[in-house]
């Protein structure tokens, strides 16, 4: 499917739009589906075709002070999972402190019952 020649016109309007807090058909979200619904094009014209109408959202919107919301959720997933790392990085080091620990106490329990030593009798044959 070929683009619509006013395509370009269509998106520039829309980012003039949304920047201005005056969408039509959108929810004004600082996002590419966003100015994708309030151009009235599919999103895949930003992701693919006009690169450089996307771009230019987002240095624009950077330029307001803002970040896109899509960042934002980014950013915040990222947190999350750093935190997560952190957390699962203490709870390994605490169980190869247990098991450290478990392997001494069972070796001193073995020793002191004498299992598994050189005196104890064979079995036969």
């Amino acid at each position: 499917m070929s683009p619509a020649p006013d395509e370009r016109e269509r998106i520039r309007a829309a980012m003039e739009r949304i920047l201005d807090s005056t969408p039509r058909q959108s929810n004004g979200a600082l996002t590419i589906v966003a100015l994708a619904l309030e151009a009235g094009v599919p999103r895949n014209a930003l992701t693919q075709r006009h690169t450089d109408l996307k771009n230019e959202f987002y240095d624009r919107v950077r330029a307001l002070g803002g970040t896109p919301e899509s960042e934002q959720r980014l950013r915040k997933q990222i947190r999350r999972l750093k935190e997560l790392r952190s957390a699962d990085a203490e709870e390994i080091a605490r169980l190869k402190t247990d098991v450290e620990a478990l392997v001494g106490a069972l070796h001193q329990s073995m020793t002191e019952t004498g299992c598994c030593t050189s005196s104890s009798p064979t079995a036969p044959a």
